[in-house]
């Protein structure tokens, strides 16, 4: 951490940081709600956002600080292989379309909050929609972790804190306030906070990419100069250059294409989902969202400017903030910080809302209280998001952050294995409750041992999210074994339980709830205070 203290970027910071608090407690008041104690209205904002709120929800919690830290910074550490971020977010999109608008009808005409919900309306099944719910709650915990990761590498490159002598307290206490904001906007607004928040956060995203990549090439001399950088330092690192050596193919399709399936299984994208007013706002998003894989190529670019402008960090996820600080004025290097703060919020505010959702809906209300009134589903609802943050917090503070990192990525491989009873359960009920559930455990098992084997120089354990794929030899990504694997087990025992004419559940849904908008007959779009935030 530095000593000295960028004061001009602190105060810029510290303005925007300020501007987005008051908003955050402002938006109780936006769209009020007749009836504030539902998870309808804290955990989906009424479900009552149109095209542009959705789009920039959707856009603040996939596009977080993380995001805007490790994307370069993977390049300016790995090269080229760190783009597999681009490709993955331009397949999700034609993959999204084909499903969310299913999703979003069939739970707005049963009322569901979470991906647990529909998948035990869909298969009568409590067991099944408990893995969904745990597998959830835990891929999300180290995610927003690692929001509070983006926050703490810009304070660290303004110099805020102190020393590393400096007492932990005072050290940390920059972040503790960052948390303690959060936490109280967000409990008291629910998913209207980062709704309004993401529109600052984002305009200021594509202000700072738009400048930093006219700005920062004309200050290095031209891009032929920066790939030029960048390719002399692959190669004297024996690299292989720009363009990753072969071995890396696999890695590369791989991790590509299991994330594309695992994006839109998070909790956070489907709270941001379910939120919109109507089918036709989800299938409009998913053609305008790909502009943000624009602005992820262009944020990509970063990796190499920061080798171009010799930046040297101890911790790449400290590349980009560096670069900033050393290429911009100090204002607008205020601003660039104030952008991967507030990235962080509004991402870390939709995650802990969503955890809290499934805790509620899926835990406390099917196991602890099925009686829960939709006042005490709210309540603890809002409780659980302030523990679910306490726990990052907890995290981040008290572990390395390679750790974190490597969490997240666990947790990529672990939300994936939900794939097959969702995505699934939205085109078929040809699959037996039973089978889903063993192929998820299947699923969950492979990808942990696997995850736990890998090692690198600085850790033993949960190193990273490849390995040899099994029958093949190649190495490639964790998590689309484990998904393979899954689907196999589910489908082969699908066949089994049938053929043993074994019980299965009652499904709730019709053919026609999958088509169905918000302006049809029996669709909820909002639920009468008796029963809104119960499970069907």
């Amino acid at each position: 951490m530095k000593n000295d203290v960028n004061g001009v970027a602190l105060a810029v910071f510290i303005f925007f940081f300020l501007a987005v608090t008051v908003m955050g407690f402002l938006a109780a008041r936006w769209r009020k709600a007749e009836n504030e104690h539902s998870l309808d209205e804290w955990g989906l904002g009424g479900r009552s956002f149109g095209t542009w709120i959705t789009w920039f929800l959707l856009g603040g919690d996939l596009y977080t600080a993380y995001t805007f830290v490790a994307v370069p910074a993977a390049i300016y550490a790995a090269g080229a292989a760190g783009f597999f971020a681009v490709p993955y977010t331009i397949l999700v999109y034609p993959l999204i379309f084909t499903f969310l608008p299913r999703l979003w009808s069939v739970s707005h005409k049963h009322g569901y909050v979470t991906t647990s919900d529909f998948v035990r309306g869909r298969f009568g099944s409590k067991g099944l929609s408990l893995a969904v719910a745990v597998t959830g709650i835990l891929a999300t915990m180290p995610y927003i972790a690692l929001q509070l990761v983006g926050i703490q590498a810009v304070l660290d490159v303004m110099g805020v804190g102190g020393g590393e002598n400096t007492n932990w307290f005072i050290k940390d206490l920059p972040l503790l306030i960052a948390f303690g904001v959060l936490a109280a906007y967000t409990y008291s607004s629910g998913l209207r906070a980062p709704a309004l928040i993401a529109f600052v956060k984002d305009t200021l995203i594509y202000v700072v990419i738009a400048v930093a990549i006219i700005y920062i090439p004309i200050k290095l001399g031209g891009f032929d100069e920066i790939f030029g950088a960048a390719e002399k330092k692959y190669t004297d690192a024996g690299a292989g250059g720009l363009i990753p050596p072969a071995a890396g193919q696999w890695t590369y399709a791989t991790l590509a294409f299991g994330s594309a399936l695992a994006l839109f299984m998070y909790p956070h994208s489907i709270t941001a989902t379910l939120s919109s007013r109507s089918r036709e706002v989800i299938r409009r998003n998913t053609t305008i969202l790909p502009l943000y894989s624009l602005m992820l190529g262009l944020l990509a670019l970063l990796g190499f400017m920061a080798i171009a402008a010799a930046v040297t960090v101890d911790n790449p996820q400290l590349a980009i903030p560096q670069l900033f600080e050393d290429m911009f004025p100090s204002w607008f290097a205020g601003v660039a910080f104030a952008a991967i703060g507030i990235g962080a919020l509004v991402p870390a505010a939709i995650m802990s809302i969503a955890a809290a959702n499934l805790f509620t809906r899926n835990i406390y209300k099917d196991f602890i209280k099925p009686d829960a009134t939709a006042k005490q589903e709210t309540q603890v609802s809002k409780l659980v998001s302030l523990l679910v943050k306490v726990g990052a917090l907890v995290f981040v503070l008290t572990m390395d952050k390679t750790v974190a990192i490597n969490f997240q990525l666990l947790g990529g491989i672990w939300i994936l294995q939900t794939f097959p009873a969702l995505v699934g359960g939205l085109f078929t009920r040809w699959f037996h409750r039973w089978a889903l559930l063993a192929g998820w455990a299947v699923g969950m098992i492979y990808g942990t041992i696997a995850a736990y084997n890998v090692s690198t120089p600085a850790q033993k354990h949960f190193g990273g999210s490849s390995a040899e794929i099994p029958g093949i030899g190649e190495i490639g990504y964790i998590g689309l074994t484990a998904f393979v694997l899954n689907v196999v087990v589910a489908v082969v025992l699908t066949f089994v339980l049938k053929a043993a004419k074994a019980p299965e559940g009652i499904d709730e849904t019709k053919p026609e709830d999958y088509t169905a908008d918000a302006g049809d007959p029996g669709v909820q779009v909002e639920l009468p205070p008796a029963t809104a935030g119960t499970s069907h």
